[in-house]
């Protein structure tokens, strides 16, 4: 009788621990009739919302350009350079098409087992902005990133606004949220 009530204790713990267990919100699905052609280009990294991301992370973020090559099958090739000071750091990834024009699985390049990381365009009108969501899963959590890319500094009214209320829909806060340090900063193409 003992052992019936100790299983029964441990049950009633566990549904109330799952009730208690928040569920991420949905992902927003990727933009319809995505078109890569028109995505492809020189975008600039003009903020940045995600789960781990803090406020004292903000002075860390220098400005970066992101540069999507498409290839015959479908395939980007992005390159990012981000100036440090008079250094460069650049870094590349291939996004791999999936089923949903618009949506991509991440390959960057590292051995088998690495982290699953998908992402997705939600907006863009691929002459001014886009907005991109990622998701990446470790062993212990799932990252969540939103970009919000430019063609220049400068952005349609509203723009801001809607990167925010996306980064807010997926449940983080405006201390989430990290914009590049811009000061005295111009593209340079000796540096990078």
């Amino acid at each position: 009788m003992r052992l019936l009530c100790d299983l029964w204790l441990w049950l009633s713990l566990l549904k109330v621990l799952q009730a208690q267990t928040p569920t991420p919100p949905r992902l927003p699905p990727p933009m319809q009739s995505f078109q890569g052609n028109q995505f492809q280009g020189e975008w600039f990294v003009l903020g940045l919302v995600g789960n781990s991301f803090r406020p004292e992370h903000r002075v860390l973020l220098n400005a970066f350009a992101a540069t999507f090559e498409l290839s015959d099958d479908g395939r980007f090739e992005v390159w990012n350079a981000m100036t440090r000071g008079q250094h460069c750091d650049t870094w590349s990834y291939v996004l791999i098409p999936a089923a949903q024009p618009g949506q991509f699985t991440v390959d960057h390049g590292v051995e088998p087992g690495a982290d699953r990381e998908e992402t997705r365009v939600v907006d863009s009108d691929y002459t001014q902005f886009a907005l991109m969501l990622s998701r990446r899963h470790t062993s212990r959590l799932a990252v969540l990133r939103i970009s919000l890319l430019g063609r220049s500094w400068l952005l349609p009214p509203g723009t801001l606004d809607q990167f925010i209320c996306l980064g807010r829909a997926q449940g983080l806060s405006d201390d989430n949220i990290v914009f590049p340090d811009v000061t005295g900063w111009s593209p340079q193409a000796s540096v990078c």
